[in-house]
């Protein structure tokens, strides 16, 4: 049996089709541990072998790091720049945030010297709670537009955690202005709120990324990090799920991904990765969706698990992620 490709999915109206896994390079800024340089060159080639043309940054992540490390996989690759789409951010910086039009104007010179690249398909406004709203509106995204008929880049976006910071953007710049968003931690299973946002979003004719299926580690067998600003009741009923599942032989990652993916009107599922294996796992996740559809079974009894829980966010902190 041939084994699929990974979907190409069109974002909103800006005529990209993205992978339906999409590379998150956070980890490739040594943020969840260290990644040496040629582990991030061979997950960045293996993510492009196995269909994987996205691939999404931010000079936060890693103080810069994650950027460099990223345009080296990118270079390595040798192959035409309109066969992969690069999104990074502005905004948010080690140092803290500033939306200025000055910073972000001299943000994407920043990176695209870091990234080796002429041009970024898509340039976000990382993190947009922790700014001014009205800032954003008024002269962060003027300022990208001016970006985006220089050349510099294709397309605007903008991220944050609350889902209202998106309408209350959206909802005061011209149609067409803002090209996607990129929402995470509200397409999980524990928390599915960003599907109430999809049909507001097509209207507006903007692209949807859903990063950090995993809802930043609550889905995995490991359990979250320290930092997880999750309740501890949120916490114990993945932590529950996650053994029900390693005693049914499945794997609560594996199902997350699965159920992050099946929503076609997401363009892109994000995820971090940092090793061959992972972009593996992965890919491997994606495919078997496409062959034999979701576990339905194992994923009622998950979301039963999860029912007490589901939908409950928590505020937006400073991260490390």
């Amino acid at each position: 049996m041939a084994v699929p490709k990974l979907e190409l999915r069109p974002l909103g109206n800006t005529g990209l089709k993205l992978s339906s896994v999409g590379f998150g390079a956070s980890p490739l800024g040594s943020v969840f541990g260290p990644v040496s340089e040629s582990d991030a060159v061979a997950s960045v080639r293996e993510a492009f072998r196995l269909g994987i043309n996205f691939f999404d940054t931010s000079p936060y992540y890693g103080a810069t790091l994650s950027e460099k490390m990223l345009g080296k996989g990118l270079k390595a690759l040798g192959v035409p720049r309109n066969e992969y789409i690069v999104s990074t951010k502005c905004g948010r910086y080690r140092e803290g945030f500033d939306f200025s039009a000055e910073r972000v104007t001299k943000s994407i010179d920043e990176s695209l010297e870091r990234l080796q690249l002429d041009y970024v398909d898509i340039f976000q406004c990382h993190d947009i709670e922790f700014g001014s709203l009205d800032q954003i509106v008024n002269e962060t995204i003027p300022a990208l537009q001016k970006l985006k008929e220089a050349g510099k880049i294709r397309f605007i976006g903008i991220t944050g955690l609350p889902l209202d910071t998106f309408t209350y953007v959206l909802d005061r710049v011209p149609p067409g202005t803002v090209d996607v968003i990129l929402s995470y931690c509200h397409y999980s299973i524990n928390d599915s709120t960003l599907e109430d946002l999809l049909p507001y979003l097509k209207t507006k004719g903007v692209g949807v990324i859903s990063a950090s299926p995993l809802a930043m580690g609550l889905l995995t067998e490991f359990g979250p990090p320290e930092w997880h600003p999750a309740s501890p009741e949120l916490k114990s009923a993945c932590q529950a799920a996650a053994v029900y599942c390693k005693e049914k032989g499945k794997n609560i990652s594996k199902l997350a991904m699965q159920y992050s993916l099946s929503n076609k009107d997401i363009s892109s599922v994000l995820v971090g990765m940092n090793s061959v294996k992972q972009v593996e796992e992965n890919v491997a996740a994606a495919t078997e969706l496409a062959l034999f559809g979701k576990d339905h079974e194992t994923l009622a009894e998950v979301e039963a698990i999860l029912k007490p829980v589901k939908n409950q966010t928590w505020p937006s902190g400073i991260q490390r992620s």
